[in-house]
C-alpha cells in the first residue's frame, strides 16, 4: 500500500483541487448574489472527479516513463518512480491505469448527472465528451507511440485542462452559463499550473536529454526555461487583480476579495529563491510550493467573494 501512496504523488493533489475551487466558488458568488442557490453536492463530486484525474494521470505517467526507461535515469535522483525503481511491475501498474480510467468515467457521469439532467441534456453529452478527453489527456502525457509530453506539448495541455477546462467548467456546471471573464482567473490557474510542469521538466532536464523525452523546458535551454519559469509565477496575480476590477471591486470599494492579493509576498521571495537556483535537481522542493500558493490562490479568492 505504501508503494501504491508513493505513486500516486499525494503532494500534486492540491494543484488539482485548485481550478475547481476558483470556478465553482466564483460561480456560487455569482448565483447567490442573484438569489439562486449553489449546490454542494456538486462542488463535492467535482473535487472527487478531479482528484481521480490527477491520481489517473500520476500512475499513467509512471507507467509509461518507466516502460519507456526515461524514469531509469531518475532513480537516484529527486525522485524515484515505482515503475522504473521495480517497486510495482509494469503490469500492475498498467492495471491500476485501466481502473482508474473505468472509476474517473463513472464519477464523471455520476457528476454530469447531478448537473445537467434532466434540463440541460446536450450540456450534458458535450461534458461527457470532455471528461472522455480529459481521461484521454492524463493517460497521453507519456502513454502510447506518440505521447504529447514527449513532443514538448505537455505545457499547452496542462493549461487547457488544468487552467481553462478546469475553471470554465466548473463555473459552467452551476452556471449553465459562459461569461468571459472567467477567463481571466482560468488563465491566472493555468498558468500556475504550467509552471509546475515547468519546474518538473527543469529538475529532470538532464535525464530527460539522456532518454529523448523533449520536453518544453528542454528545448528552450535550462536559462531560458528559466525566464518562462518567472513569467509564469509573475502574471497570475496581476491577472486576478484585473478580474476584481473587471467585476467593480475597485469602484465600489469592496476590498474583501483582495486579500488574495497578500500571496505577493511568498510568491516574490519564492520566485527570488528560484531565480537563484544552479543545479537542477535543486528545484524538486519548489514544486510542492507553486502548487500549495496556487490552492491557496484559488481559496482567497473564493473566501473572499463569499463570505465578506
Amino acid at each position: 500500500m505504501k508503494d501504491w501512496i508513493h505513486a500516486a504523488r499525494l503532494r500534486t493533489l492540491p494543484l488539482s483541487m485548485s481550478g475547481i475551487i476558483m470556478g465553482s466558488f466564483i460561480a456560487r458568488w455569482r448565483i447567490v448574489n442573484n438569489g439562486g442557490t449553489w449546490d454542494w453536492t456538486i462542488f463535492a463530486m467535482a473535487i472527487l472527479v478531479t482528484l481521480l484525474y490527477q491520481i489517473l494521470s500520476n500512475f499513467a505517467n509512471d507507467y509509461g516513463d518507466g516502460i519507456k526507461g526515461t524514469d531509469t535515469l531518475r532513480v537516484n535522483e529527486a525522485e524515484q518512480r515505482a515503475v522504473a525503481s521495480g517497486r510495482i511491475t509494469a503490469a500492475q501498474m498498467k492495471k491500476m491505469v485501466v481502473l482508474f480510467a473505468i472509476l474517473s468515467f463513472i464519477a464523471t457521469v455520476a457528476l454530469l448527472y447531478l448537473a445537467f439532467f434532466p434540463d440541460y441534456l446536450r450540456e450534458f453529452w458535450i461534458f461527457v465528451g470532455l471528461g472522455i478527453a480529459c481521461i484521454l489527456a492524463a493517460i497521453g502525457y507519456t502513454v502510447g507511440k506518440k505521447p504529447y509530453g514527449y513532443l514538448g506539448l505537455g505545457d499547452v495541455f496542462v493549461f487547457v485542462f488544468f487552467g481553462l477546462v478546469s475553471v470554465c467548467g466548473s463555473y459552467f456546471l452551476f452556471t449553465k452559463t459562459f461569461d468571459w471573464d472567467i477567463l481571466i482567473p482560468a488563465t491566472a490557474v493555468g498558468m500556475m499550473s504550467t509552471a509546475v510542469l515547468n519546474l518538473n521538466n527543469m529538475r529532470d532536464i538532464r535525464s530527460d536529454a539522456a532518454s529523448g523525452k523533449k520536453t518544453l523546458a528542454l528545448r528552450m535551454g535550462f536559462k531560458y526555461a528559466m525566464v518562462y519559469e518567472i513569467v509564469l509565477l509573475m502574471l497570475p496575480l496581476i491577472l486576478i487583480l484585473i478580474f476584481l476590477g473587471v467585476n467593480g471591486f475597485i469602484t465600489e470599494g469592496k476590498y474583501y476579495p483582495f486579500l488574495v492579493m497578500i500571496l505577493l509576498f511568498p510568491m516574490t521571495a519564492m520566485r527570488r529563491k528560484i531565480m537563484a537556483v544552479k543545479e537542477p535537481k535543486e528545484l524538486d522542493p519548489f514544486l510542492k510550493q507553486v502548487g500549495i500558493l496556487t490552492l491557496m490562490m484559488a481559496v482567497l479568492l473564493a473566501f473572499g467573494l463569499n463570505y465578506f
